[in-house]
C-alpha cells in the first residue's frame, strides 16, 4: 500500500447542516458533488461528508453506535494563538469544545472539539516539528 491517505468520510445525520458546519462554518471549499455527498479538497487529501446510514449500508456495517468512535482527526497549526483562535472559529460555527486548548503531556498545545455530529477533530500545535503537507 502506498503512504497516504485519499479521502476521510465522515456519517453525517444532516447533510445541510454538517456542508454549512464545514463550508460556511470553518470555510472549506467545497467541490462540485451530486446532493447526496459533499466533498472538500485539503491538503494532500480530501473530506467527504456522506449520510450516515447510507456510509453504514455501503460499508455493510450497522448504523448504530454512539460515544467514542476510537478516532479523531488532527489539525495542526503553527502556534498557540493560531490552535485558540481556530477553536473560537469552530465553536462559533456550531462545534462542542470538548477539550480546551492547553499545554499537553509531550510538550505541545492542543484542544478538542465535536462537530455537529460528534466527530472529534484535535487541533494541535507541535513546537517540535511540522507534522502534515505544507500549506500552500
Amino acid at each position: 500500500m502506498k503512504p497516504r491517505m485519499s479521502m476521510i468520510t465522515l456519517g453525517v445525520e444532516d447533510l445541510e447542516r454538517s456542508v454549512r458546519f464545514y463550508r460556511d462554518g470553518l470555510g472549506l471549499p467545497q467541490l462540485e458533488s451530486p446532493p447526496s455527498v459533499a466533498f472538500f479538497p485539503l491538503n494532500g487529501t480530501w473530506l467527504g461528508l456522506y449520510g450516515r446510514e447510507d456510509l453504514a449500508e455501503d460499508a455493510q456495517v450497522s448504523a448504530q453506535g454512539q460515544g467514542f468512535r476510537g478516532v479523531t482527526i488532527a489539525h495542526n497549526l503553527d502556534s498557540e494563538a493560531a490552535v485558540d483562535r481556530l477553536m473560537a472559529e469552530a465553536i462559533a460555527a456550531g462545534a462542542t469544545e470538548i477539550k480546551k486548548p492547553q499545554k499537553v503531556f509531550w510538550g505541545g498545545y492542543s484542544g478538542y472539539f465535536a462537530d455537529p455530529d460528534g466527530h472529534l477533530w484535535e487541533l494541535a500545535h507541535n513546537p517540535f516539528m511540522w507534522v502534515g503537507p505544507e500549506d500552500t
